[in-house]
C-alpha cells in the first residue's frame, strides 16, 4: 500500500481536500525568458516578483489566501510564450504577468484576448509590466490587458523635451533592436526630434538583430565614424550591456539617451566606459531620489535579492493587484479587472498614480536620471561600482498622458 504523502489518509478524503488547497493559494503566472539571451532580466524581475508575494503574504495574503508566483520560461520567444499561457491556463492560473519583449508581449494580449472570449467564467488577466509597444494600448487594446510601464511614446516625449534644453546636441545616431518595441522607439525619436529639434542631424539609424549579437564593436565604429556627439537607444538586456562595453573597449565619447541602461550589467559597463554623468535613462525614479518608505524598500530588497530595484513598476503591479483583490472580496479576473479599471493609488516613488479605464495604461511621475559618482549622502550604489542614479528632470504624471485610439470591448 503506497502511503507516500498521503500517509494515514483515505483516498476519498484526499481527493476531496485538494481542490480546498489549491483554492488557498493565489498563484500568479510569471511568463519571462529564464533561459537564453534575456535571462538576466528575467530572472530579476522573477526576484522581484518573488520579493512582492512575500511582502503581501508576510502581511497575511489576500483574503486568507498565500500569493504563489510560479515561473514560466519562454526563452523570449512569442510561440513559447503561448505554450507557457497555455500550461498557466491547464494549471488554473487566471493570472499572468509579462515584461521582456513587446513582440511577446503582442502574442500574449492577442491569445488572453482570444482564450477569454472562448472561455467565458474562467477569464485570464495579462498584467504587463513592461512591453511597452503603444500598440498594446491602442489598436490593439484588450479589457483583460493592463500596462504598468509608460510606453515607448510616453518615454521618449518625456526624454525628448530634456533633450531639447541641451543645445550640445548636434549629431544623433540611432540603434535599436528590430522588433516592435525596437521600431517603435526608432519612430519615435525621428518624429519628436524632427519636431522639438529639427536642427538635430540624424547621422545613423541602425536595428540590430534581437538578443543575438555578440559583438557590438562593427556598430560602434559605425557610431564612431558618423561623428555622432549623442546616442539614443531602447536595447535591454544583453544588447544593452555589450553595446555599452564595446563603447568602452573602442573609447567612444559620446552621450547616451537610455530607456534600460540600469538593467542588469548596464551600471558596471557605464563605469567602464569613464562617462560620468552622460548616460541618461527615463523612468518612473531613482532610488536615491525615492520617499522614505520606497528607499526602505529598496534597502530591503537589496539586502535579500543582491541587487536594486529595476522595476518600480513591479510594485505599483503587484500593490494595485492586492489592493483589487482586497476590493473585490475575489480573486477572478473578471473581479480584479473592475477594480482596476480607474484606480487611482500613490506610485512606489511618489506622487499621484492611476489606471486610465479607456486603454488600461497606468500614469505615473517619470524622472531623468544621470549616472556617475555619488553626491554626498547617497545611499545607493549600482552594482558596486561607487557610482549611482542622480534625478535631473522630472515629468509630472499629468504631463505623461497621451491620447488613445483604444476602442475597449468589455464583456
Amino acid at each position: 500500500m503506497v502511503k507516500s504523502g498521503l500517509a494515514g489518509c483515505a483516498l476519498a478524503l484526499c481527493l476531496s481536500a485538494a481542490p480546498a488547497l489549491a483554492q488557498d493559494t493565489i498563484k500568479i503566472g510569471y511568463i519571462d525568458p529564464l533561459s537564453g539571451g534575456g535571462a538576466s532580466t528575467g530572472e530579476g524581475g522573477l526576484k522581484t516578483f518573488n520579493f512582492l508575494a512575500d511582502e503581501i503574504n508576510a502581511a497575511g495574503g489576500l483574503n486568507g489566501k498565500k500569493v504563489q508566483i510560479v515561473p514560466l520560461d519562454n526563452k523570449g520567444n512569442p510561440q513559447e510564450t503561448l505554450i507557457q499561457a497555455q500550461k498557466a491556463a491547464d494549471d488554473g492560473i487566471h493570472i499572468i504577468t509579462q515584461g521582456d519583449g513587446s513582440a511577446v508581449g503582442i502574442a500574449l494580449e492577442d491569445w488572453v484576448t482570444k482564450f477569454d472570449q472562448r472561455n467565458p467564467g474562467n477569464e485570464i488577466l495579462y498584467l504587463n509590466y513592461g512591453a511597452i509597444d503603444p500598440a498594446m494600448t491602442n489598436d490593439k487594446c484588450s479589457y483583460w490587458h493592463f500596462r504598468y510601464e509608460a510606453d515607448v511614446n510616453m518615454l521618449m516625449a518625456a526624454m525628448t523635451n530634456f533633450m531639447k534644453g541641451r543645445p550640445n546636441i548636434k549629431n544623433v545616431y540611432l540603434i535599436n533592436q528590430d522588433y516592435s518595441f525596437g521600431q517603435a522607439v526608432h519612430v519615435a525619436a525621428r518624429a519628436m526630434l524632427g519636431e522639438k529639434r529639427p536642427d538635430i542631424q540624424i547621422v545613423g539609424d541602425e536595428l540590430v538583430p534581437l538578443l543575438k549579437v555578440t559583438d557590438f564593436s562593427p556598430y560602434i565604429a559605425k557610431i564612431k565614424a558618423s561623428g555622432a556627439d549623442s546616442v539614443i537607444t531602447g536595447n535591454w538586456g544583453q544588447d544593452m550591456t555589450l553595446l555599452l562595453k564595446a563603447a568602452a573597449d573602442a573609447g567612444l565619447q559620446t552621450d547616451w539617451y537610455t530607456y534600460y541602461a540600469s538593467a542588469v550589467g548596464g551600471p558596471l559597463a557605464i563605469k567602464q566606459t569613464g562617462l560620468a554623468n552622460r548616460v541618461f535613462e527615463v523612468q518612473e525614479g531613482f532610488p536615491n531620489s525615492a520617499p522614505e518608505a520606497a528607499q526602505k524598500f529598496e534597502t530591503a530588497f537589496r539586502a535579500k535579492e543582491g541587487m536594486s530595484v529595476w522595476y518600480p513598476r513591479a510594485v505599483n503591479e503587484m500593490r494595485t493587484l492586492a489592493k483589487a483583490i482586497t476590493l473585490a472580496k475575489a480573486d477572478d479576473a473578471k473581479s480584479i479587472a473592475a477594480q482596476l479599471e480607474g484606480m487611482k493609488t500613490e506610485a512606489f516613488d511618489g506622487g499621484d498614480a492611476w489606471m486610465r479605464k479607456d486603454d488600461h495604461q497606468f500614469f505615473t511621475n517619470l524622472s531623468i536620471g544621470s549616472f556617475g559618482p555619488l553626491d554626498p549622502g547617497a545611499k545607493f550604489d549600482e552594482e558596486g561600482t561607487g557610482w549611482g542614479w542622480k534625478t535631473i528632470g522630472a515629468v509630472e504624471a499629468a504631463d505623461t498622458v497621451l491620447p488613445t485610439t483604444c476602442k475597449m470591448e468589455r464583456p
